[in-house]
């Protein structure tokens, strides 16, 4: 295998959050362990969002707590605003991905502020981080290839939210399909429009497989050339503000597809397959993958 690719785990926050089960931390923090030893380096560990709206995410800091430091991995929390950020920082994150609707009925549903103020709050956050310190800031563009209440989205407005970002020296901005509407055309030009308004980030690809196209897409981004991709144990994920919109790319269909192309992603397939089983008998659904029904070949 000549070339690396970073698979992001997002099982344990994207997967969870839409689901009906609520997990109790012990769980959550035994189902992180189990991504880590499947070969997850860098996981999306909780979400810093008010546990009333989203209480599949209750319990980010004690998740946190039970999550001491360690060397090569890097635990990532979710932000929507300042408050966020502060949890964050408190709890000892490695990283802080933020989260820039596309649209303002999206926004406002799902984080109670159009794009202007979400663009607003991201400034003001990396102002604090360059005041007062703090783990490294990403920032994902999300509903940005579609929205369930607007429909289409004009890539110029994904490409400026990308601008304000780059402008701002983050250094990876995420296209997030968020209701799995993405083709691979799509990626493709919107990879084309980010690079051009943000050139020195890296790009980073979140997939829903809503549609049935996510490894399409993801072929297409690893084709133009983005190197990290998120993806979801067992297939699990959701929005619970968006209508319809169904588990991420499987973590470990997209690692067995980049195993095939001769991509190095450290990702235990077999040990993958069995991490969502595990997750599946825990909120009462099995997993969706690929693989859980077929399994590897050879």
């Amino acid at each position: 295998m000549s070339e690396a690719i970073e698979i992001v785990e997002v099982g344990a926050r994207d997967g969870l959050q839409n689901e009906k089960a609520v997990l109790d931390v012990a769980d959550k923090v035994e189902f992180i362990r189990r991504l880590e030893a499947c070969g997850a380096r860098r996981i999306e560990a909780v979400s810093f969002v008010n546990p009333r709206r989203v209480p599949q995410m209750a319990g980010a800091e004690e998740i946190m707590a039970a999550l001491p430091p360690e060397p090569g991995r890097v635990r990532v929390g979710l932000v929507l605003n300042e408050r966020g950020w502060e949890r964050a920082v408190a709890s000892g994150c490695d990283e802080a991905n933020i989260v820039v609707c596309a649209t303002d009925e999206f926004g406002i549903r799902n984080q109670g502020a159009g794009v202007g103020r979400q663009v607003e709050a991201m400034a003001a956050i990396v102002r604090r981080r360059e005041a007062e310190g703090g783990p490294p800031i990403s920032v994902t563009i999300s509903v940005a290839f579609g929205c369930p209440f607007e429909g289409e989205v004009p890539v110029a407005r994904v490409a400026k939210i990308a601008r304000a970002a780059a402008e701002l020296g983050v250094g990876e901005i995420a296209l997030a399909d968020t209701i799995g509407a993405a083709d691979p055309w799509a990626v493709r030009e919107r990879i084309a429009a980010a690079r051009t308004e943000a050139p020195r980030a890296r790009l980073r690809l979140h997939f829903h497989d809503t549609r049935g196209a996510a490894l399409a897409n993801a072929f297409a981004g690893v084709e133009a050339g983005v190197r990290v991709l998120d993806a979801s144990c067992g297939g699990l994920g959701g929005c619970p503000f968006a209508p319809a919109a169904t588990g991420n790319v499987a973590t470990e269909d997209l690692a067995w597809m980049l195993h095939r192309a001769g991509f190095a992603t450290g990702i235990d397939v077999e040990a993958m397959i069995a991490a969502g089983r595990w997750i599946g008998e825990k909120i009462g659904k099995p997993p969706v993958s690929a693989l859980s029904r077929a399994g590897a070949f050879p």
